[in-house]
């Protein structure tokens, strides 16, 4: 019970002054349990197949794994899913780590402008799930690759935003996405204020970021993603 009062402190020390981050199910059946909020990633909208898709990642604080996971939705035909590793049993320290991301498409046939809002629920870390096991010629599924993420703040006019493998890693994927710290899914006026061109440089994903000047107070963010291969 000491333990849990402990715990309980340092949750409720963790969320202070981070305003009503637990506006989802996130922390539903977790006895102890940090919220964290994402903004509001802009989903993609085109008519083409297969339909563009975007990432987004959220991380716990220090010491802590992903206990739950949830999402709000500015439209309904928003598939919104999270890439969980293998492993059994399905467990936080197995399926999620310290961070998760968020794999979303629009798959309506009317676009507006539709986003999403990421939530997590954080648990105490009490360790990882196994490391793989080789079974003569056959392995088990591992960890071959690693999400490399960089974030920043869009403010108005230009700049570049990059994330880059490193040492003997090379770049298999990449992504990037924009988020708005807004109450509301933002309009189609807010999400046309800002964008950007990605390109990839060697190991390095660069995004080219423009804020229009009617950003004001308006926090919009970029988050770019390298995927990046560990095996040789």
């Amino acid at each position: 019970m000491r333990k849990l009062l402990v715990l309980a402190g340092l949750c409720a020390a963790l969320t202070a002054g981070s305003g009503p981050a637990q506006a989802a199910d996130e922390c539903d059946g977790l006895m102890v349990c940090v919220p964290v909020a994402g903004p509001w990633v802009v989903v993609p909208t085109a008519a083409s197949f297969p339909r563009p898709r975007v990432e987004y990642q959220l991380a716990c604080p220090r010491g802590y794994v992903v206990g739950g996971v949830d999402a709000r939705l500015s439209d309904r035909a928003i598939d919104v899913t999270i890439i969980g590793r293998l492993g059994s049993p399905i467990n936080p320290g197995i399926t999620t780590s310290r961070a998760v991301t968020f794999v979303a498409r629009y798959v309506g046939a009317t676009a507006r402008t539709p986003s999403f809002r990421p939530f997590i629920g954080c648990l105490p870390s009490s360790g990882g799930g196994r490391i793989p096991t080789a079974v003569g010629a056959v392995v088990k599924p591992g960890e071959p690759t690693i999400r490399r993420v960089s974030s920043a703040r869009v403010l108005p006019g230009s700049r570049t935003v990059a994330s880059a493998c490193r040492g003997n890693e090379f770049l298999v994927d990449a992504s990037h996405a924009f988020g708005f710290r807004t109450a509301q899914p933002p309009t189609a006026t807010v999400t046309g204020m800002v964008g950007g061109t990605r390109a990839v440089r060697g190991q390095r994903v660069v995004v080219a970021v423009r804020g229009n000047a009617e950003l004001g107070s308006i926090r919009a963010v970029v988050q770019v993603h390298a995927v990046c291969s560990r095996v040789r």
